[in-house]
């Protein structure tokens, strides 16, 4: 874990060396949880994705049959100085009002977490306080960066054995696009879409911040760290630093919508294998997403057409990945 006493030279060198050494899956009790499937009294693969579900939650979790017990949302919410050129239809309070209403309870998560028996955290990440304009200057200095990771590497704190990543943060979807244009290549057009209900006008608006970002930052976005902090923002870096913890402990992870994809995309840029112990919740009805996603190797649990944000698929999914554990260990009692 990384700890506020930063003992290498530069604040990224400490996830640099996390990410060179990520902990493989435990193949063993995968295959345990397999070969449980395929001693019960059905045909064989005739539960689909639910098997893989299962094996996978063992192959992080260790454990076969794999259980979750202690299921959590983690929302990271935070606001972008690049909003100031009009590329959302909502203010910039609308983050603290999300926030607000998700600690009120009436928010959508909420329910779904109630419906799911799901534990929930919201995090603001000072929304008083939004990040530079990335199109001229960084989003975050590196420290601010690396602290920011730092504390979402907490969310985990108190116990988890799956962790569900979700986002609030008005003008973000084009901050992800950003992002997917600096990793993946393209254009701003490639890679806007809608958001929060942008017009043809707005997102050729959108268009355009892109690429005025990539055309400020150059090739200084080719680091992948380097990318997340100049042209992403506080719950872009949190997301990733806590797809780190989990890995680090074990923990599998499901990814809600574009913004926590885009956070993983920084991550699996410097490691194509960092992302192997998380699932794509949903997907977003962004072109963009379907894309990014297909690049990334993640294949959607659902795609409902939710693109409310807020860990509300991620939440939805998490229902479907506990049904799986519990197939896997009902049938294992079975045939015991």
């Amino acid at each position: 874990m990384i700890t506020n006493d930063m003992t290498s030279a530069l604040p990224f060198d400490d996830f640099r060396n996390l990410l060179a050494t990520l902990p493989p899956a435990d193949t063993a009790a995968e295959a345990r949880a397999l070969a449980l499937f395929a001693k019960a009294d059905k045909p064989k693969g005739s539960l689909g994705r639910i098997e893989d579900i299962a094996a996978w939650l063992a192959a992080w979790s260790g454990r076969a049959p794999p259980a979750v017990n202690r299921p959590l949302v983690a929302i990271f919410a935070g606001n972008h100085g690049v909003a100031r050129h009009g590329i959302s239809p909502r203010p910039v309070a609308a983050t603290a009002n999300a926030v607000e209403l998700c600690a009120a309870g009436g928010a959508a998560v909420n329910q779904i977490c109630i419906a799911n028996d799901l534990g929930l955290k919201v995090f603001d990440l000072a929304l008083d306080i939004p990040t530079a304009d990335l199109t001229e200057d960084v989003a975050l200095d590196e420290r601010g960066c690396a602290a920011t990771m730092a504390f979402g590497m907490e969310a985990i704190a108190g116990g988890t054995d799956l962790l569900c990543l979700g986002d609030l943060g008005v003008g973000n979807s084009t901050v992800a696009a950003t992002l997917f244009a600096a990793l993946f290549g393209g254009k701003g057009a490639d890679w806007v879409g809608s958001g929060s209900g942008a017009d043809a006008a707005m997102q050729a608006r959108k268009a355009e911040v892109v690429d005025a970002a990539l055309a400020f930052h150059g090739t200084s976005l080719r680091d992948p760290l380097e990318a997340l902090r100049r042209v992403g923002g506080r719950e872009f870096a949190a997301i990733a630093g806590a797809i780190l913890a989990a890995r680090i402990q074990k923990i599998p992870v499901l990814l809600d919508g574009l913004v926590a994809t885009a956070a993983a995309a920084t991550l699996h840029a410097a490691n194509p294998a960092a992302l192997d112990h998380c699932l794509l919740a949903s997907l977003s009805p962004e072109p963009a997403h379907d894309r990014a996603a297909a690049r990334l190797g993640l294949r959607p649990l659902l795609d409902l057409g939710v693109s409310h944000g807020e860990g509300a698929g991620a939440a939805l999914a998490a229902g479907l990945v506990k049904a799986a554990a519990l197939t896997s260990s009902g049938m294992a009692a079975a045939v015991r």
